[in-house]
């Protein structure tokens, strides 16, 4: 189910269909439950900028995760 929105959405937006899910949603995940789960689509968000800049989307996630592994718990 999941590949098949993926790629009616690239197709859609005449997007390359080799989107790696994984990454995106494990980045998703550390921001949700690392920072707190509005970071979620916001974060993906921003690897996907980094990545249409260039970056390698691997590099980009770990760059993402390591910032999130240190991010202080939220308060209260």
């Amino acid at each position: 189910m999941m590949n098949t929105w993926v790629n009616a959405v690239s197709a859609e937006l005449d997007l390359p269909e080799d989107v790696n899910v994984d990454v995106i949603l494990d980045v998703a995940r550390v921001a949700a439950h690392g920072v707190e789960r509005p970071a979620a689509p916001v974060t993906t968000f921003l690897l996907g900028v980094a990545v249409a800049g260039g970056m390698d989307v691997n590099e980009a996630a770990a760059k993402i995760q390591a910032l999130a592994a240190t991010w202080p718990p939220p308060a209260g």
